[in-house]
């Protein structure tokens, strides 16, 4: 049974919903911390509707903190618990993607992801398995997850843009490369990367501009 998931909405510019952007926060993290960057991306996507849920389980001792799934190496969770929470969350993410469509009367090529860290991970993972492909992927400071499984799975390909800061201190910058090698053996054809110089685990301006080209152009505004 699907959970779901609470979300914060911030509305177009224009008061017309054209298209969708759905941020999907990092671990220990919550809808409201992307949500703000909606606040510099309104102005230059004027129909876009931006949403950003939390994820599906609160962490012990991080009371304002959600996770997708327990991350082994920094909770001590086993790993099947982690398996069993990505399983979830998938079916969770999956659900909310759904009823978002529905209730706003868009089609998938009408909404991008964006994602950061844990939420880079869900996204890339998710969104190559749906039936229909969305008009994009912005994948930040993450990695592709069970890489070797994507070339048998994959059902839609989209645009996706890699960006990742090269002195990240969570999120090993080589998992950039990594991801791309491993979405070009799948047959995706329009990967785009950006890298952060100085920047750690986070979002830089630099970054952030390259996103919005990317957005603007893959949702044609």
């Amino acid at each position: 049974m699907t959970r779901v998931l609470n979300a914060l909405r911030k509305e177009p510019v224009s008061g017309a919903v054209r298209s969708a952007v759905v941020f999907v926060h990092g671990y220990g993290a919550n809808g409201a911390d992307l949500l703000g960057i909606a606040d510099v991306l309104g102005e230059h996507l004027p129909d876009t509707l931006f949403v950003a849920p939390d994820a599906p389980e609160t962490i012990p001792g991080m009371p304002f903190g959600f996770q997708w799934f327990p991350i082994p190496w920094l909770d001590g969770s086993s790993e099947e618990e982690a398996r069993r929470g990505m399983a979830a969350a998938i079916e969770d993410f999956n659900a909310f993607l759904d009823a978002l469509m529905v209730d706003e009367d868009l089609l998938p090529e009408q909404v991008v992801l964006f994602g950061f860290s844990q939420g880079t991970m869900l996204s890339l993972h998710v969104a190559p398995r749906r039936e229909d492909p969305v008009a994009g992927i912005v994948a930040f400071s993450g990695r592709l997850l069970e890489p070797e499984l994507l070339a048998d799975e994959v059902v839609s390909r989209m645009p996706i843009l890699l960006v990742h800061g090269d002195a990240d201190e969570m999120v090993p910058p080589q998992s950039l490369p990594q991801a791309a090698e491993a979405l070009q053996g799948a047959g995706f054809k329009e990967i785009y990367a950006h890298v952060m110089k100085g920047t750690g685990h986070g979002i830089a301006p630099d970054g952030l501009s390259v996103a919005l080209a990317f957005m603007r152009d893959k949702l044609s505004l």
